[in-house]
């Protein structure tokens, strides 16, 4: 009898009660400093990454190969036959090739190796999604095949108080990199098909470019049911503000609010709100 694992990497932002209760697998990576290495929300948090932002901007790195293969190497003496790995895009990270080369070692197992084409809750609600149907019993075929428009369902939106992290780590994409500090233009950012970051909006000022994360959200709530997460980096008090007034507008099914793990923390720096969108599966 087939066994299906779910597995996903530390940039889900999934919680650790989500992934004990689910049963889920997780592959962390990892932030790196000159002298000292942490691994992604196990021994490193968000605040202490921006503490330290003025001493040093540490790199980040996605799972060693060991590590995958020390799981997958597990899950198979666990006896797992199909393993289903959900990963933050592979236009900002190497994790999902990585994946996928090592996956290639395991012949006696069925492997999908999905890019979700997201980062933070973005991909961590097609985990949620895929754990939920693991539970009803449904098969690893009609899982696999579901993925795309579970995919199709989600949108992701954030601000950062400054560019500097994102131009740093190398994760700019599309956005441009002259928005000028002094006319205190702050993009909404969003990913787009290639996932990859892209400007999805122009806001002048801080406040303003939070009242626009609440206007995309009912602009989605508008055209229908949606669950909808606020995620935090370094700005817990705007972020719950933000929570507080979305879960209030109608035709909203579920609300979350989450932080933003440390590696993520790293590109975007403190003072990082964001809005995953998920619409009613129709």
């Amino acid at each position: 009898m087939n066994k299906i694992a779910l597995v996903t990497d530390s940039t889900s932002d999934l919680s650790n009660e989500q992934i004990k209760k689910m049963n889920i697998y997780m592959l962390p990576l990892r932030v790196i400093y000159k002298d000292r290495e942490y691994v992604d929300r196990v021994n490193i948090t968000p605040d202490e990454v921006y503490t330290n932002m003025d001493k040093e901007i540490p790199s980040t790195s996605l799972p060693s190969m060991e590590d995958i293969n020390n799981l997958f190497k597990r899950l198979e003496k666990e006896g797992y036959t199909q393993i289903i790995v959900i990963c933050i895009s592979s236009g900002l990270s190497g994790t999902y090739n990585s994946i996928n080369l090592v996956s290639k070692q395991y012949p006696n197992i069925d492997f999908c190796v999905f890019d979700s084409r997201a980062l933070t809750m973005g991909s961590g609600a097609i985990v949620l999604e895929c754990a939920e149907m693991i539970a009803a019993g449904k098969s690893f075929d009609e899982i696999a095949e579901k993925l795309p428009s579970i995919k199709n369902r989600i949108r992701v939106y954030f601000i950062v108080d400054t560019l500097i992290y994102l131009i740093r780590g190398g994760r700019i994409g599309k956005v441009s990199g002259t928005f000028g500090e002094l006319l205190n233009i702050k993009p909404v950012i969003s990913i787009n098909d290639d996932g990859i970051y892209y400007t999805y909006a122009k806001v002048k000022g801080r406040k303003q470019s939070i009242s626009k994360l609440v206007d995309i959200a009912k602009e989605t709530l508008d055209k229908g049911k949606a669950k909808i997460w606020v995620m935090h980096g370094g700005a817990l008090k705007e972020g719950k503000a933000l929570y507080e007034n979305i879960s209030k507008l109608p035709n909203v099914i579920e609300t979350g609010f989450g932080e933003i793990g440390p590696v993520l923390g790293v590109h975007t720096g403190a003072g990082t709100l964001g809005i995953i969108t998920m619409t009613e599966n129709n």
